[in-house]
């Protein structure tokens, strides 16, 4: 992202602060609406929210009100997209994308988001196309992580390793963000690098805050990007979760 150094505390506390006060100054606002659902939402899927539920619903409602006020407005359908993908809805997800890309076909964010849906939905080898066009796009997005993170997820699912180290792209563009730490954690410890495994799995607790990271239940639990189809989850488990397994996560 040219992401901040950021935890539950910082970045986006401040970012959803700044937004409800615009929405209290004008509770009509799509803008403030908009940007206060993508906030929401970007820290269900960052895992740096111990109130994830809450947060979508939160989330839901003000997407909901943006685009029945400009149904025309691209960027909201974006993050409707995002909202249904972090409830794992992610076939419902897509058709949002493909209205905003409609709207705008050079909305990288929704290249993005339609990249994430094909990864947890499939089929699994659209992802990258998609991604790299983004990247393509939008080459200085201070977002350029995601893509780079689901690229690299793609390879760790198909179990290549070496090719999943594209993470690496998405921890320098988002060094704080503890899903990407997890991510690597699961791929340096299938490469057998477990004590740079560890030190990543000790990020993303650190980044996180809360207990999301402290067992395979509780994050097979917690709303977010690690589920997808019965399909999908399975290459999951015999990816991600067996190697964050390797790393020192417990199952309970």
């Amino acid at each position: 992202m040219g992401f901040k150094q950021h935890s539950r505390d910082g970045y986006y506390v401040e970012r959803i602060s700044l937004f409800e006060r615009s929405l209290a100054l004008d509770p009509q606002s799509v803008e403030a609406q908009n940007r206060l659902a993508a906030v929401l939402v970007g820290r269900v899927f960052d895992g740096t929210t111990d109130s994830a539920a809450a947060d979508l619903a939160r989330a839901e409602g003000l997407v909901g009100q943006a685009l029945a006020a400009a149904p025309g407005y691209a960027h909201a359908h974006v993050i409707k997209g995002r909202v249904l993908s972090a409830q794992n809805r992610w076939e419902e997800a897509i058709p949002a994308y493909k209205t905003a890309l409609a709207l705008n076909r050079n909305s990288a964010a929704a290249l993005q988001g339609l990249g994430q849906c094909k990864l947890l939905a499939g089929p699994i080898e659209e992802a990258i196309p998609l991604e790299e066009q983004a990247i393509r796009l939008s080459p200085r997005d201070p977002y350029i992580g995601y893509p780079y993170f689901v690229i690299g997820t793609v390879h760790l699912l198909q179990s290549r390793t070496d090719e999943a180290i594209w993470l690496e792209k998405a921890r320098i563009a988002m060094p704080a963000v503890p899903i990407v730490r997890s991510g690597l954690a699961s791929a340096y410890a299938l490469r057998g690098e477990t004590e740079r495994a560890a030190a990543e799995l000790a990020e993303a607790r650190r980044f996180n805050g809360g207990d999301l990271f402290s067992s395979i239940a509780k994050m097979k639990a917690s709303p977010g990007g690690w589920r997808g189809t019965p399909k999908i989850r399975a290459l999951f488990e015999a990816t991600y979760f067996a190697g964050l397994r390797k790393a020192g996560m417990p199952e309970e």
